[in-house]
Formats: C-alpha cells, structure tokens, sequence
C-alpha cells in the first residue's frame, strides 16, 4: 500500500547535520525482500584486493523498481525485513567496527556514503562490499543540498556517484540527499538526470548523530521500527557502535532481520 506524507520528519544526519522542510511528499514502497547476498568476511578479515587503488568489487547499479515511488520512505510492513542505512564518513575505525558487528550477527546493512570521505579514505567503498552490504550516494561534501542552486545541487550528486563509479563500477544503489531527510521535488529530478530512479529517505530517525549514549539509540531504534522500516544511523560514532548488537538482537526477538534497502522493496 503506498502513503502520501504531508510533512517532513526532523532527522539527524551526520555529525554537524540540520533538517529541512521540503515540498516532495515520501510514499511507502511495496514488495516483498528476496533471499540474502553473498556473506561477509570474517571478523578481522582484510578484504581482498589491490590496496593502492582502492578499488572495491563492483557494485549494485541503481535500483530500479518499476512501481515503486520515486522517494521512498520504508518498505513493506507484511514482512519480516528491515533495512539500517548509515550516513558514511568518519572514523574508518570506527566505521569497520560497526560493520564487523553487523556481519556476526548476520545482517546486511545500506552505506550512503559522502564523497570527501571516500576521497580520503577509498577502501572503506571495498570494505562495504566485501561485507555483502550496499553501497549508495549521499553527496560529495555533505552540504545543505535542498537549499543550493540547481547546477550546485546537480555537482554535488555527480560529484560523488563519479567516486563511487571509480571505485565501484557504478554511480552506487541509493542516493539520499544530505541535510535533510526528504528531497525537494527540484532535488528529486536532479537525482534522475543523474541516474538514481528513486530517492531514499527513512521512516526511523535514530538520532544517533547527536552522540545520546548507546543505551538511547538502542531505545529509539527499537521503539519506533516496525517491519518494513528504514532507519537512518551513521558511521563513526562509537555510541552507535555499542548500540548495534543488542538493536539487532532485539529485532531477532521480534523476528526482524536487517537486510539491505534493495532487499527489502524488491
């Protein structure tokens, strides 16, 4: 069944991050999750590779999902899938951390990462993959995107799907606007032109960018996720670190599993 939402949700993006309000209503996406990727690396595991380039095992291309809205909010409530996505950048450490928990306990989770940050650090985009998670466009250096001139808001998109494209193969699976939790309707026909059929937004604001604690982000996730959710949290907080395993056990009790965002609306 598809919603219409008449207002945009406040959100924490990542460290610094602001919300805004915006004139493109998100819509629910329907479908029903197909079996898992490949698995992941075990704990500790460098990924393979050729270190000095960076290069990452080719990715997922955009996901095209003929029916689908053009910016979706969560996936199918009748399942049992939910889809973490992560705002990327900061602490690689820390970033590689929270992927290794995820990968013990089975999950998949979506990176929509900022350009910069993969300028700086280009094998975490292998490191993603290698996992079995997804990898997508999250802007090239994580302005206030749904307030920028076009052409401006157009270089920040293609400036970082030109990243991913290098290190990848493709523009990345998702784009997700920075600074925001919905695009504007301007914002949402750049992200076509630019080859994204849908944008990604999120039902479940996690607030883990403002550093609660993870006992807090472990309460918010789990209050408010319901199946079929796309939470919004980001890399390189340690609180949200802490906070994954028992998030995850606590959806496995509920009979949840995390896959990635293509998963579960397709």
């Amino acid at each position: 069944m598809l919603r219409t939402a008449t207002a945009a949700a406040a959100g924490a993006l990542a460290p610094g991050c602001a919300t805004a309000r915006t004139d493109t209503a998100p819509v629910r996406a329907s479908g029903s999750p197909p079996p898992s990727g490949t698995g992941p690396p075990g704990p500790g595991t460098r990924p393979s590779g050729t270190a000095a380039s960076g290069a990452a095992r080719r990715a997922r291309p955009p996901t095209r999902a003929p029916g689908l809205p053009v910016q979706i909010q969560h996936g199918p409530q009748r399942g049992d899938a939910i889809a973490l996505t992560f705002h990327g950048q900061g602490d690689p450490k820390t970033a590689a951390a929270l992927l290794g928990e995820a990968e013990r306990a089975g999950a998949r989770v979506t990176v929509l990462a900022v350009g910069s940050w993969l300028d700086e650090q280009p094998l975490m985009a292998r490191r993603i993959l290698d996992g079995g998670h997804e990898l997508g466009n999250h802007t090239q250096r994580h302005l206030d995107l749904c307030t920028l001139p076009a052409a401006e808001a157009y270089a920040e998109i293609t400036g970082c799907a030109d990243r991913l494209r290098k290190l990848t193969g493709t523009i990345g699976s998702w784009f997700r606007p920075s600074r925001t939790q919905y695009a504007t309707a301007l914002v949402t026909r750049l992200a076509r032109k630019a080859g994204y059929p849908h944008v990604l937004s999120y039902d479940v604001d996690s607030l883990d960018a403002d550093d609660p604690g993870a006992p807090a982000v472990q309460r918010t996730v789990l209050d408010r996720a319901r199946a079929g959710s796309i939470v919004s949290l980001h890399l390189g907080h340690a609180g949200t670190v802490a906070a994954l395993p028992p998030i995850l056990d606590g959806l496995h009790r509920r009979g949840l599993r995390a896959v990635t965002t293509t998963e579960l609306v397709t």
